[in-house]
């Protein structure tokens, strides 16, 4: 449990995009991290919802962003990416992002489909607690690292079954 609760999350604004882009070259500097123009195509797209996380004096200090794809009576959604800076992880920012990529899960009642590194024990323990399972195995899923991938679900309607700590 973080000892100071995060802030709670915003819409990610174009303004944001240039950190973001220098956040995920920090992050995944080894896995061919999104350009700055592949944060401001995602943000256009209809169909992504996007999140910030800010620190204390206003700095984004994490983003997120889920797709909202099928029909509307048959929605399933896929995150694209959550990402916290090292200087603020452990403090529940990752958990506030995920809680914004559900939430819109929720509201389309859609399965929710995720790719974790098979490495990353804390985002995987994270994306348990909050009823994703492990649905296979994307062998060489991260380049140009060759690291594996999990792919992981929440079905619908799990939001009631979440456990919050």
């Amino acid at each position: 449990m973080p000892d100071t609760p995060a802030a709670p999350v915003s819409a990610l604004t174009p303004a944001d995009l240039p950190r973001c882009a220098e956040l995920e070259a920090q992050l995944f500097a080894g896995d061919s991290p999104w350009p700055l123009a592949g944060f401001v195509a995602e943000l256009r797209a209809d169909h992504n919802r996007y999140f910030a996380a800010r620190a204390g004096d206003g700095t984004l200090v994490g983003y997120a962003g889920v797709s909202v794809l099928g029909p509307v009576d048959d929605r399933e959604c896929e995150v694209h990416t959550i990402a916290v800076d090292p200087t603020h992880q452990g403090r529940g920012h990752g958990r506030a992002l995920l809680d914004a990529l559900l939430a819109v899960a929720d509201r389309e009642n859609a399965a929710v489909y995720l790719e974790v590194r098979t490495d990353n024990a804390p985002a995987i323990a994270l994306y348990e607690r909050t009823g994703f399972t492990v649905a296979g195995t994307r062998r060489n899923y991260y380049q140009p690292s060759g690291a594996d991938a999990y792919t992981m679900v929440r079905p619908a309607g799990e939001s009631a079954k979440e456990d919050h700590p």
